[in-house]
């Protein structure tokens, strides 16, 4: 059977236009720090706390991956941001259908962007020995869906399945 259209949630909502907002955020400070070294973003607190070098850094594009394996003129040699832009919107896209398909698509994709997000958050702390707002908070909302995911794949609570 088909899937049907229904609401994605308040919670799925907030969290899927809050990941990407903060993906525009940082395509703009990354671009704006591009255009003049001298930018200094709301999320650049101190030397230790800066985004725009994180942005910057060569784990803000293809996570850091996609330029060694496919080269630096690949297609998905993209700013980390635009690949969440595209992530929200498919997680409030698939939140608004109903069916087996589109919760196994969103467990899934939610299962990838907390495996990103835990490796990331391992480059943020260990490698550029950085804290970076805009990146963390990100990695919440990725957690969120996550469990939101989850919950919805395991269906209504109290009622057993097949009954």
């Amino acid at each position: 059977m088909g899937a049907t259209w229904r609401s994605p949630g308040w919670a799925r909502l907030a969290l899927c236009l809050a990941g990407f907002a903060l993906s525009l955020y940082a395509l703009h400070v990354k671009a704006a720090h591009a255009r003049d070294r001298d930018y200094r973003a709301l999320c650049d607190v101190g030397t230790a706390i800066s985004c725009s070098r994180v942005f910057s850094s060569r784990w803000g594009q293809g996570f850091g991956l996609v330029e060694h394996m496919l080269g630096p003129d690949s297609v998905l040699n993209q700013s980390n941001s635009i690949f969440g832009c595209i992530f929200y919107t498919l997680q409030l896209l698939l939140g608004c259908l109903q069916g087996p398909w589109a919760s196994m698509l969103l467990v899934l994709s939610s299962l990838v962007s907390l495996a990103g997000s835990v490796y990331l958050a391992w480059i943020l702390f260990f490698v550029l020995h950085d804290f970076c707002i805009v990146c963390i908070t990100t990695y919440a909302i990725n957690v969120g869906l996550t469990v939101l995911s989850f919950r919805g794949a395991q269906g209504p609570q109290g009622k057993a399945k097949g009954h």
